[in-house]
């Protein structure tokens, strides 16, 4: 045995190994999504996974809606991109916030989420940990209506028993409803509600100090931005030889 090879152990190619395998196998994400109905919250799901999720969903009418009780629906669907497979669970929770009484809303999503914990927990515990199904909520997507002007006592209820055990992003739903001075000023009484009550939301990364410095000015607009103004659309419209999904107005068009 020569000195070179005596010398290779072999564990510098453990990074590769591990991130073949990883590809292979695929990755699974739960994603959350929270609001009272009619927020829009279905339509920025299919925005932003350019599928159809919900197409075959009744919409409730108000007499409904006024009845009816907090649900767990579950959509499951497998979505590949440059060689690289997610397993993407989206969690929508029909019924939340329209009832009188809110209390059972947010009981059954925390209900939901411990659930998930325990099962995986029980999963990881047992003999058999080759094939694992990680069905735990990683990130909840929580809608706020952009007709408040802050957080209402029902959301802060929810994300206080949330946010130590799921990554929350806060979203104002259908911002097209507003003015620019408007979703400001409901951001920053949004902002100043959750430092008030200590409430933790998701919190980007920082990046590394190689990375590029257009990279770093993207990630400071996309902090800057929190809490998200966001629309959805289920349209497909051709804007200058561009197709792109967005709302057709008057004055014009709405890139979603």
């Amino acid at each position: 045995m020569s000195d070179r090879d005596r010398d290779y152990i072999g564990f510098a190619t453990l990074p590769d190994q591990v991130h073949r395998k990883s590809v292979k196998r695929g990755f699974d994400f739960t994603l959350m999504v929270v609001g009272e109905s009619g927020l829009g919250k279905s339509t920025l799901i299919n925005s932003l996974f350019l599928e159809d999720l919900y197409k075959n969903r009744k919409i409730p009418d108000v007499s409904e809606r006024i009845h009816k009780t907090t649900t767990i629906e579950k959509k499951t669907m497998e979505i590949e991109e440059r060689g690289v497979k997610l397993r993407l669970t989206v969690i929508d929770t029909p019924g939340f916030g329209d009832a009188v009484n809110c209390e059972d809303s947010w009981k059954v999503c925390i209900n939901y989420i411990d659930e998930q914990f325990r099962q995986y927990f029980t999963d990881e515990s047992g003999l058999n940990r080759r094939n694992i199904q990680d069905n735990r909520v990683h990130c909840c997507l929580y809608f706020i209506p952009p007709w408040g002007h802050s957080l209402r006592q029902m959301d802060l209820e929810l994300m206080k028993r949330l946010h130590r055990k799921v990554n929350i992003v806060v979203v104002i739903a259908k911002a097209d409803c507003l003015t620019t001075a408007e979703v400001a000023k409901l951001k920053k009484n949004i902002l100043s509600d959750i430092r008030e009550h200590e409430i933790q939301m998701y919190e980007f990364p920082e990046c590394d100090s190689d990375e590029d410095e257009e990279f770093k000015q993207q990630d400071r607009e996309l902090k800057a931005s929190i809490p998200f103004a966001v629309v959805g659309s289920n349209v497909t419209l051709e804007i200058a030889g561009k197709k792109i999904r967005g709302r057709q107005y008057p004055w014009g068009v709405v890139d979603a």
